[in-house]
């Protein structure tokens, strides 16, 4: 019998595996119960060398001698919603933060409606009361931002979006509790005891938030891939803005609801709206609980306990050495701030405009809100095929151009809308890349302190334009005031073009 020769076969332990679903057994030239490796013939293990066929996806295909066949292309990755949408800890997350910001939202107009329930007089006006809340609501914001995102970056930030959530959904149910409590009590000054309360539980509600929000920001990397942050981001910037509109809009009509729905079930009609608000945290913090982060637990030892100015201190040094991280974070700044002036703003031009009273100013706001949600959708479908400085430049000039549209059609109330609408599209190609560009290029262990100092600064331009916005109306006029804000606008867009071309210095230094 004549053996093959050394170049018509392979030795062979194992068969070889072309395709997953179906395999070629090779020739079998020894009896099996030899323990001597069997050889496979050139023709069986290359079939397509000898015209042979090669079983493709299951099914056979002939191939020629002297056609070879060619590697499958990679299939490729879906662009836009689509991967995120498929990521079960981001799809945990984002409904989190669904009922999270709902029951910010709503909590504002609860705290309304109990001051107009027990503390305001008839005939008395209301907003003495509402501004003492907004102002407990904004000093923890102010003076704990930065010293949270602190301690973020050293506990465990799944363990600190769960607490947050469900303590101030402790704080709202006991709220009606303390109330009863202290009904008919005053201080001395003769202010009631009830509503000190209603600051306090308001202070410690925005307190837990300033640990809430640098969290959120950085567990984001921590479940959604690099390349999958900008969808990511358009979603939640989408959430948000819904959250603001169908809060602020719907928020009453929720609240008279759920009492409603209290009083069928004998809890009375003191309760529901707490068990509403309360109950939206409650379930953001459960859901948030099923979520795996892939956090690693540290054993923090004594002396590595953080401290909180050498701490900021490093988060500040970081945004030295890192531009485009920095010209992200003035970005933000400056669009937050456009957005708070406006707020105020807002009142003004309905005032103005024949068509619609000025209590009416939230069809205003509330179609920048649309924009933006309309701009954040179409971003993160088609964002990542570009750049984003690009995005940022674009979204400069065309929010400019539609302030400076309405610095000279303000008394025009379609055309104001459709500017404001497209200023709200134009916005989120500046908040979305910029936030994304700092998720991305900020390391794991500072991204507590960065978003930490992000809450303080937007924070702090919120309140600014809060005044200066309205003051300066009044001395210069409207279209001063917008053509301001444009000019505004187009140097932070200027500032992004200038650093997208600028290295950073740690790059610097390592070349």
């Amino acid at each position: 019998m004549m053996r093959p020769s050394p170049a018509d076969y392979v030795l062979m332990s194992t068969p070889i595996d072309h395709d997953s679903r179906s395999r070629i057994e090779p020739f079998q030239s020894q009896p099996p119960n030899r323990s001597m490796p069997s050889p496979m013939l050139k023709e069986d293990l290359f079939p397509e060398s000898n015209g042979g066929f090669v079983p493709e996806n299951g099914s056979a295909k002939y191939v020629s001698e002297d056609k070879p066949v060619a590697p499958q292309p990679p299939e490729e990755e879906p662009e836009g919603f689509v991967p995120v949408l498929k990521n079960r800890n981001f799809l945990t997350l984002w409904s989190g933060q669904v009922f999270s910001q709902l029951s910010d939202k709503v909590y504002l107009v609860l705290m309304i409606a109990l001051i107009a329930s027990r503390f305001q007089s008839e005939g008395q006006t209301i907003s003495g009361w509402v501004s003492s809340i907004m102002i407990a609501f904004t000093i923890p914001a102010i003076l704990f931002g930065s010293i949270a995102g602190v301690y973020v970056d050293r506990w465990s930030k799944k363990g600190v979006l769960v607490a947050t959530n469900l303590l101030r959904g402790a704080l709202v149910f006991i709220l009606p509790i303390l109330l009863w409590l202290t009904k008919g009590w005053t201080t001395f000054g003769g202010l009631p005891v009830g509503f000190c309360l209603l600051l306090g539980v308001t202070f410690l509600v925005s307190t837990l938030t300033q640990f809430f929000a640098p969290a959120e920001q950085s567990i984001m990397p921590l479940v959604v891939e690099k390349r999958h942050l900008l969808p990511a981001n358009s979603l939640y910037t989408t959430t948000a803005m819904a959250s603001v509109i169908i809060g602020f809009a719907v928020g009453e009509p929720l609240l008279a609801l759920a009492d409603t729905i209290a009083s069928w079930f004998g809890a009375g009609t003191d309760f529901g709206k707490e068990l509403l608000v309360g109950g939206g945290y409650v379930i953001a913090g459960v859901l948030l609980l099923l979520m795996r982060t892939g956090e690693k637990q540290q054993d923090i030892a004594p002396e590595d306990q953080p401290h909180v100015w050498e701490d900021i201190k490093d988060g500040l040094r970081f945004l030295k050495k890192h531009a485009h991280v920095r010209g992200a974070l003035i970005q933000l700044v400056i669009l937050f701030s456009i957005f708070a002036a406006l707020a105020v703003l807002a009142v003004r031009l309905a005032e103005v405009m024949p068509e619609i009273k000025s209590s009416q100013f939230g069809f205003l706001l509330a179609a920048g809100g649309v924009g933006m949600a309309a701009g954040a959708a179409l971003l993160g479908t088609f964002g990542q095929r570009f750049a984003h400085a690009r995005l940022g430049t674009i979204g400069s000039i065309g929010m400019a151009a539609c302030l400076t549209g309405i610095g000279f059609f303000y008394t025009h109330l379609w055309i104001t809308l459709a500017l404001l609408t497209s200023l709200g599209a134009f916005a989120a190609l500046i908040g979305i890349p910029m936030q994304t560009t700092i998720q991305q290029e900020t390391p794991e262990d500072m991204r507590g302190k960065v978003f930490g100092l992000q809450n303080n600064a937007v924070n702090i331009a919120l309140s600014l334009p809060l005044v200066l916005a309205g003051v300066s109306e009044t001395i210069f006029g409207l279209r001063i005031v917008f053509l301001a804000l444009a000019a505004l606008t187009i140097a932070g867009g200027s500032l992004t073009w200038y650093i997208s071309h600028t290295n950073d210095d740690n790059q610097d230094e390592k070349a």
